[in-house]
């Protein structure tokens, strides 16, 4: 069977990861029918519009994607692309595994860490609602329903079981936000209650913070909101060993993206400096998406094995290596997993 993926390259060193990704893809055996769209910020600007329609039309053909970030201004200029497209086509879970790699050195010796961290993916502070009431000051409208988070709490719990997971932690300030949090928290007891295998406990989202810096290895799977999720998801990567190692899903009923966490990181691009491992291990997902569970498992071990060698390594790691040796390492290790 030939599976057709719309490729995102992106911008800053998003055509490098996707290109590794691709190979390390293509490399498995799996028959991909490539799709590649532009999205970038000079695309952006000639149609002026963050999210293009070529790229919606891409997606909803394929029904998946293999995406590379990209640049998002910071306090002016476009909208974020990756809030557009999860409104766009109702990516509503963002899905993050955060695991310990052996050969990346962590403050925290021989403990494991092995989290998924789900977040609601349209709506909270993060649907854009913001007005300028007066000069100088100016709202931000939180959003919060019953529909979106119920979606977000039976996807996790259904993930748990699935899975065979045994905890679930909701995270929130329902202690100051009683209306918008404590309906999200209601919404995932009440989702608690008809999935009674699975453990479940709330956390303060600042005491979250903490504990997850003293003791990330008592953590299973995390549930929360839209802003809380994408701040803790990122704390928790750098827990294993940062960002260019922890991939990313967005699930919605009908479509699926899958990306690196990362940002574009626009001053190493074209030097051969990058570290394509979120980009692949976000591919490992997109496979078991795709039901090419073999193949996703050939291109984890070989990741996990390349680690492990600790001989083609980025530098972000502790290494030496450049995208490509890394990228050539991993695809040989590939051949090498039966």
């Amino acid at each position: 069977m030939t599976h057709k993926i719309t490729l995102i390259p992106g911008d800053g060193i998003g055509p490098e990861v996707a290109s590794a990704a691709r190979r390390a893809v293509d490399a498995t055996g799996v028959r991909i029918d490539w799709e590649q769209v532009e999205l970038n910020a000079s695309v952006i600007q000639k149609t002026g519009q963050s999210l293009p329609e070529h790229v919606v039309e891409s997606l909803q053909r394929t029904r998946v994607g293999l995406k590379g970030p990209v640049t998002t201004p910071i306090g002016e200029g476009y909208t974020s692309v990756n809030v557009a497209l999860r409104k766009r086509l109702e990516l509503f879970a963002n899905v993050r595994p955060v695991r310990s790699l052996a050969g990346v050195a962590t403050r925290f010796g021989d403990a494991k860490i092995d989290m998924v961290i789900f977040r609601e993916n349209t709506e909270d502070l993060y649907s854009g609602l913001e007005n300028e009431v007066v000069p100088g000051v100016v709202t931000g409208i939180k959003v919060i329903t019953r529909a979106a988070s119920s979606r977000i709490a039976e996807y996790t719990f259904a993930f748990a079981e699935s899975a065979g997971r045994k905890k679930v932690t909701a995270i929130h300030k329902a202690n100051i936000m009683k209306l918008a949090d404590g309906l999200f928290l209601r919404c995932c007891r009440e989702t608690a209650a008809r999935h009674p295998a699975i453990e479940y406990q709330e956390v303060i989202v600042d005491n979250a913070a903490m504990q997850l810096v003293i003791r990330p290895e008592t953590f299973d799977i995390l549930l929360m909101p839209n802003l809380y999720g994408d701040i803790i998801s990122d704390l928790a990567a750098g827990l294993v060993g940062g960002l260019g190692i922890v991939p990313g899903a967005n699930m919605g009923e009908h479509h699926a993206v899958f990306e690196a966490v990362h940002g574009s990181a626009p001053d190493i691009a074209g030097k051969g400096l990058a570290n394509p491992t979120a980009m692949m291990m976000s591919a490992v997902l997109m496979l078991i998406h795709l039901q090419e569970h073999d193949a996703a498992r050939r291109l984890q071990s070989a990741i996990e094995h390349t680690y492990a060698a600790h001989r083609h390594l980025t530098h972000d790691v502790g290494g030496t290596a450049t995208t490509a040796e890394f990228t050539d390492a991993v695809i040989e290790a590939i051949a090498r997993v039966g």
